[in-house]
């Protein structure tokens, strides 16, 4: 089972501290967890927040030494980290651990120098402080999260079960992180290249959500749809559609759509025994050599090495 170590880095937010056990403790593969989740600092016990609630902490950095991964979540401190965190932060790595961080946790793993010369990400509102006092780290502000080989980093918040439903996904296939996202009733996939929300609107409040347009348009995946079709349902300009799909999506209508494709066409792949050809009409991605270019981009693997990572058993025809 793959091992999580979660450092909570005093004062901790409680919030970030509690989306590793909620995203991974609800993986499961072939009926078992898939992951353990261990949290700990470097004295167990009670730890301060950055609110009013005190946590708990089961476990020393002993735990680090045995982990496949190591997260430092988000920490209302900026002074230089506890040296025994940056020392373990550093063990881990040089013996190949994945390591990553939600929102302000990236200063720590920039202190123990595991950013240096990296891109990295953390929430928008400190991200120039992170890049002035790390001058090696490449920060890019206006992102989700961040993968630069084996370092993930991501902005704050939300941005950090984001984070962690990719990690999921690169892991497991997106069988498996999809059906974390159902159980945490969050957006199945919001890649790292998009946007923070910095100074957006958010999504109207008078009945006008976009969500069921979106719906609609998850019925009808393997047809082609235009932005003219998708405000036609919505009742509503091309203009404004993209206006209200920037608002609450993120992103606009067809770049929305193209993730909701490929993500069709990666749990196909796993689940089915159909063709790439079948699996491709069937998402809307054309042909082949189109979702054999666009899994490439994505996921870094053509359909068949897609398929023979992550298929399950007993897929159906």
């Amino acid at each position: 089972m793959h091992r999580i170590a979660v450092v909570a880095v005093a004062p901790v937010t409680a919030f970030d501290l509690s989306i590793p056990e909620l995203v991974f403790g609800a993986a499961e593969v072939a009926g078992g967890p898939a992951y353990e989740v261990l949290v700990c600092a470097p004295e167990p016990g009670p730890v301060e927040t950055t609110g009013s609630l005190r946590v708990v902490v089961p476990h020393g950095l002993e735990v680090l030494a045995g982990a496949d991964t190591v997260m430092v979540t988000g920490s209302g401190s900026r002074a230089e980290a506890d040296p025994r965190v940056l020392a373990a932060l550093r063990a881990a790595a040089g013996r190949g651990a994945r390591i990553a961080s939600i929102c302000t946790g990236a200063f720590v793993l920039a202190q123990a120098g595991l950013l240096d010369g990296r891109s990295a990400t953390t929430y928008w509102v400190q991200a120039g402080a992170l890049g002035h006092r790390f001058p090696s780290v490449r920060v890019l502000p206006d992102v989700l999260f961040v993968e630069d080989g084996p370092v993930l980093t991501s902005a704050g918040l939300t941005a950090g079960i984001d984070l962690c439903l990719h990690m999921v996904r690169a892991d497991h296939g997106a069988s498996v992180a999809n059906a974390v996202a159902r159980l945490t009733v969050v957006s199945a996939v919001r890649h790292g290249g998009q946007e923070q929300s910095v100074g957006r609107p958010v999504a109207a409040a008078d009945g006008r959500s976009l969500a069921a347009t979106r719906g609609w348009a998850l019925d009808r995946l393997d047809r082609p749809l235009s932005s003219a079709e998708l405000a036609a349902h919505a009742g509503v300009s091309v203009r404004t559609l993209h206006r209200r799909f920037l608002a609450e999506a993120g992103v606009s209508p067809l770049q929305w759509l193209l993730t909701q494709r490929i993500e069709r066409a990666r749990e196909l792949l796993e689940s089915t025994d159909l063709s790439v050809e079948q699996v491709a009409g069937r998402s809307g991605l054309g042909g082949a050599d189109s979702l054999r270019r666009h899994l490439v981009q994505r996921v870094g693997l053509t359909p068949r090495a897609y398929r023979a990572k992550f298929a399950r058993p007993g897929r159906r025809p």
